[in-house]
């Protein structure tokens, strides 16, 4: 075995510090981040999960609720409940880099994956619109089911889910022809509606008959339903577990993907909303509406590992998490 030089064993500790500041340096760098709608505050936080800490605030007004991220993580969609307008953010730069007007309260908004439209419900007319992200325009409306919430796009960009609360119901959408070709019965009041990586499942938090309606996206039938704390609000996805955000119990329930039966529940702040998994499924974050904080949960265990202070009434209706790798 060959010998390292005696002059150079007390350089490796210093090496290997050093390497270790840059590791450091490197992982700041590319943080993830989340950026966080404040309804009451009226802007959005941007909060960087490693450091734990807010590091810029966007004023955006007329009540920020609904977010949004394109899939590469330049640019957040925010929709304003009262200012009737969607307003785009410069993610790196934070700074807003347009605004498109509504005819209507918007409240979901999801992002086409290839980049080229954006999907926003109007929550009283009631309707679901497209939106060309070139020019800025409204380029076509459908009409769906009461008082539409949660929007969802499946990843290959094909269908919309949109989640209608007052019609206890989902309503399902070619994106190129822009109509419905399906709709299915849920639990009372959907919300917020997410779909899996695969394209295959729809999940959707009932706030008022307090359980996930479970939707298989291909037959477009519901296929089990899982009870969860009072008043689910949103779902997120980690490994092989759910997740809902229950306002009322302000707790997180966990369920079996494959079984969908409950696992348990942690308790976090007070009213969460946003709810979405890290990229690499390792994090679960809440928003707590109430509390005024973002907490981090690890999906294994169910811990709490972090808690994160930001502005005034979060919710974060939606995607929010960026990928800055």
């Amino acid at each position: 075995m060959r010998r390292i030089p005696r002059r150079v064993v007390p350089l490796l500790p210093r090496l290997a510090a050093a390497l270790a500041l840059l590791t450091g340096a490197a992982a700041l760098a590319s943080a993830d981040e989340a950026f966080i709608t404040e309804q009451s505050g009226g802007g959005v936080s941007v909060v960087d999960l490693v450091a734990r800490k807010t590091i810029a605030h966007i004023e955006i007004g007329g009540k920020p609720a609904g977010i949004a991220m394109s899939k590469d993580g330049a640019t957040a969609f925010v929709t304003s409940t009262e200012g009737k307008f969607v307003t785009l953010i410069d993610a790196a730069s934070r700074r807003i880099s347009g605004r498109i007007d509504m005819p209507d309260t918007p409240l979901g908004v999801a992002a086409d994956p290839a980049g080229r439209f954006l999907y926003v419900s109007g929550f009283y007319q009631p309707r679901i619109y497209k939106i060309d992200l070139e020019t800025r325009v409204i380029i076509a409306t459908a009409e769906v089911g009461a008082s539409p919430s949660g929007v969802a796009v499946s990843p290959d960009g094909g269908l919309i889910v949109v989640a209608d609360r007052d019609d206890d119901a989902v309503s399902i959408l070619d994106s190129g022809s822009f109509r419905s070709i399906a709709k299915v019965k849920t639990g009372a009041h959907p919300f917020g509606v997410t779909i899996d990586a695969k394209g295959a499942r729809v999940y959707t938090a009932n706030v008022e008959s307090n359980d996930i309606s479970v939707i298989d996206l291909n037959t477009r039938a519901l296929i089990g339903t899982v009870p969860v704390g009072k008043r689910p609000y949103v779902v997120a996805l980690a490994g092989r577990r759910g997740f809902s955000s229950d306002q009322y119990a302000g707790t997180v329930s966990a369920f079996d993907l494959e079984t969908l039966q409950p696992i348990g529940r942690v308790s976090v702040g007070e009213y969460p909303e946003g709810l979405q998994a890290s990229a690499d499924e390792s994090v679960v974050y809440v928003v707590n509406w109430f509390s005024n904080d973002v907490q981090a949960i690890d999906p294994k265990t169910l811990k709490v590992t972090a808690k994160i202070e930001v502005g005034d009434g979060p919710r974060s209706f939606g995607l929010f998490l960026r990928e800055t790798r």
